[in-house]
């Protein structure tokens, strides 16, 4: 997909932070979009930006951990669009926790929304993409899709999951021949709320000082804006790449994967050891 001009986009997560910025980059390129999110008035607020920009903007209430609510929206986005031709899986939530006191509500929240949410909006979406003649789907893991990282086991599986998922796809994809095309992207620090949202577990607050001070060392190390990493998304889906870095920061996280394992994870240990 060279072009975006004319084509019909949805974008999970389009309230806020990635999903928002690559829902304006898209209007600026004058694609047509469907639009979900669970936060209404964060939604509303890209929506009414996006359609100032003249393309047609639907938008619906959907959270991605429901399947039958995915399956559903996918099926609107195809009656009020006449077709669809790119998902962007990109909503997602975060949890810092240690595996020992992390709750299994936790862990399912967070793989609900994160994995799940993924494979719902892939499964709706691929055969409206196939019928269209042109599609591409975007499904956005993390650099915590590279390495693992202390507190962040559920965070790391689901990603993890998506990426491997989604590479899975994408040889499938190719084997069939199909117009379809799939892209896997790897954000480092983003600035968006998602750490702000973020739950924090008893455990990781008292090995920082507070849950505050834990969601404040994330803001950070968030080093990229949204807007250049829409634009570093859509440049990757017209030349067709498998994955995508986002950020100065994931290049370095790949490279730190490519090392012997017990390299980096002891560097982890040690660091977190201090901060204890």
């Amino acid at each position: 997909m060279k072009s975006f001009v004319g084509r019909v986009a949805a974008v999970t997560g389009a309230g806020s932070g990635i999903g928002q910025a690559l829902a304006l980059e898209l209007a600026h390129r004058r694609a047509h979009l469907a639009l979900s999110d669970v936060d209404p008035d964060g939604l509303a607020g890209t929506v009414e930006r996006c359609r100032a920009m003249g393309v047609t903007v639907t938008s619906e209430r959907v959270d991605v951990a429901d399947r039958a609510a995915v399956e559903s929206w996918a099926a609107q986005v195809v009656r009020d669009h006449g077709s669809v031709n790119v998902i962007v899986n990109n909503a997602g939530v975060a949890l810092a926790a240690t595996v020992d006191t992390m709750s299994y509500d936790d862990l399912e929240w967070l793989m609900a929304i994160d994995f799940w949410g993924v494979v719902h909006g892939t499964k709706a979406f691929l055969p409206h993409l196939q019928a269209s003649g042109e599609g591409h789907i975007v499904n956005v893991s993390s650099v915590f899709g590279l390495i693992s990282v202390p507190t962040q086991s559920a965070y790391n599986a689901a990603k993890f999951a998506v990426r491997g998922f989604t590479d899975t796809l994408r040889m499938e994809l190719e084997i069939a021949g199909s117009p379809v095309s799939a892209t896997t992207v790897h954000p480092g620090g983003i600035k968006t709320s998602i750490a702000r949202n973020a739950r924090v577990d008893q455990s990781v607050a008292e090995m920082t000082g507070g849950a505050e001070r834990a969601r404040a060392g994330f803001d950070r190390l968030a080093i990229t804006r949204p807007e250049k990493a829409a634009r570093q998304i859509l440049a990757a889906v017209a030349q067709d790449r498998r994955r995508v870095l986002v950020g100065p920061d994931a290049k370095v996280i790949d490279l730190l994967a490519r090392l012997p394992t017990g390299l980096y994870q002891r560097a982890f240990v040690l660091g977190s050891r201090r901060l204890r």
